[in-house]
């Protein structure tokens, strides 16, 4: 898989039956998994003003869905398991 936005090659992903989950390095990775393993979500003022620039804003809406959350932390864990084993 390529990323979308650069079209260089990504080295840290893993396909779920939602789709791909993928991160630049590994803190992108740990970030996203904090994010989806966080019960609650606070949002920042400025989230409503149509500026959401932020990552997490950008991340796909099955990755920010509660009920996915345990599939997507066992696919980040394979990600992270595949750092360690490579």
């Amino acid at each position: 898989m390529t990323d979308p936005y650069f079209g260089t090659a990504l080295r840290l992903q893993t396909e779920t039956r939602h789709g791909w989950l993928w991160a630049y390095n590994p803190e992108h990775l740990t970030l996203i998994h904090h994010y989806v393993s966080a019960t609650l979500r606070e949002r920042t003022p400025w989230y409503d003003s149509r500026r959401k620039m932020t990552l997490v804003a950008r991340l796909p809406v099955w990755i920010k869905h509660a009920k996915n959350r345990d599939e997507v932390l066992r696919a980040i864990d394979r990600v992270r398991t595949s750092l360690t084993a490579g």
